[in-house]
């Protein structure tokens, strides 16, 4: 077995987490990056891709991000109640 294997599975028993392959891994580190909204160009120096196709492989679409772009886009296209007032007046 590759060494890099034996010191994956030993770092998943010292930290008491369930067993993982490593590249399941790097797609979980990718899509916190997504999460926490990291730019496309750290998450590519971060990730060490040459290419943003590797963002299309690695992060997967959450909720969390869905409901942020959601709130974002709500806020540019309809005023709230209190701004629409605040334009009447």
């Amino acid at each position: 077995m590759c060494r890099h294997y034996d010191d994956w599975k030993e770092l998943l028993e010292d930290a008491k987490v369930r067993d993982g392959r490593l590249r399941d891994a790097r797609h979980t580190a990718a899509t916190v990056l997504l999460i926490l909204g990291v730019s496309e160009r750290a998450v590519m120096g971060l990730m060490g891709w040459s290419t943003t196709a590797m963002a299309a492989r690695y992060q997967h679409m959450v909720d969390s991000v869905r409901s942020s772009v959601a709130e974002q886009v709500d806020g540019l296209i309809w005023k709230s109640a209190r701004e629409s007032q605040e334009d009447d007046a």
